[in-house]
């Protein structure tokens, strides 16, 4: 299928591995310049370099930022022009917030975790969408996660923060179709990334006492889902195929949280 998605500009955040990376490289062999956003350089530069190797006719630009700070978000706006009216998608994937209880999760790593997510998210969204608003044309992608709709005490800082992010897509994409814009979301279960291992190392060290045994959590029904996977769907949400999709969040995880 053809998204025609050649000439628009893109930014991804949290863009130099696993998800953020699937969809620059998705986005890149579509046709779309790119912009990748992150906190380390060197790691970006890699990541810029394997984006470039796979569409060599895609414009790669990269942006080593800090989001969880005003500042990092303000300079990243600058220097891509995502202020200014000048990008046609942005995908906001930078955060990765940590798993606890309400008890275990200390007031420190709660406000960092939100300031770089959901803090990140909004205000990188008050940020763009009246620029792309004033123009009549763009999308908004969230990538957020399937803890919003199956909340768990172990993942509270995460289920909480990722509720209200499904709740300001909702809020902003179901007005935001008469301005040309769509603001959307989707939500990936478990996907095969550095960070599930780092999740279910936690998650073994709770329920079968030995960090070593992670390998035994990981589920067949539904197995885990792969980068591109999700990627594709970001692709095909970010193209004006899904010209009527707003406001909505789409669950990419095997139809686990449906059962």
């Amino acid at each position: 299928m053809e998204l025609g998605l050649t000439g628009r500009r893109a930014v991804i955040t949290g863009a130099s591995k696993g998800i953020g990376l699937g969809c620059a490289l998705a986005l890149a062999r579509e046709g779309c310049e790119v912009a990748l956003a992150a906190r380390s350089a060197d790691v970006l530069a890699r990541a810029a370099d394997e984006v470039r190797d796979a569409a060599p006719r895609a414009a790669v630009t990269t942006h080593a930022v800090d989001l969880s700070t005003a500042d990092g978000r303000r300079t990243l706006l600058a220097e891509t022009g995502g202020g200014d009216g000048l990008v046609d998608i942005w995908v906001n994937n930078a955060g990765a917030i940590p798993a606890g209880d309400i008890v275990t999760v200390d007031d420190a790593t709660w406000r960092d975790a939100w300031d770089l997510k959901v803090f990140g998210y909004i205000d990188l969204c008050r940020a763009v969408l009246p620029r792309m608003t004033a123009r009549g044309s763009g999308v908004i992608v969230n990538v957020i996660g399937v803890a919003s709709l199956r909340p768990q005490p172990s993942y509270i800082a995460g289920g909480v923060g990722n509720s209200g992010l499904v709740a300001m897509t909702a809020a902003l994409g179901s007005r935001s179709l008469r301005d040309g814009v769509r603001v959307v979301a989707v939500n990936p279960g478990l996907i095969i990334t550095d960070r599930m291992g780092d999740m279910l190392r936690r998650q073994a060290i709770d329920e079968l006492g030995d960090e070593s045994r992670w390998e035994e959590l990981i589920p067949a029904d539904p197995a885990p889902g792969t980068v591109e996977q999700v990627a594709d769907v970001v692709a095909f949400l970010a193209s004006d195929r899904a010209s009527h999709v707003s406001g909505t969040s789409i669950t990419i995880d095997g139809g686990a949280s449906s059962r």
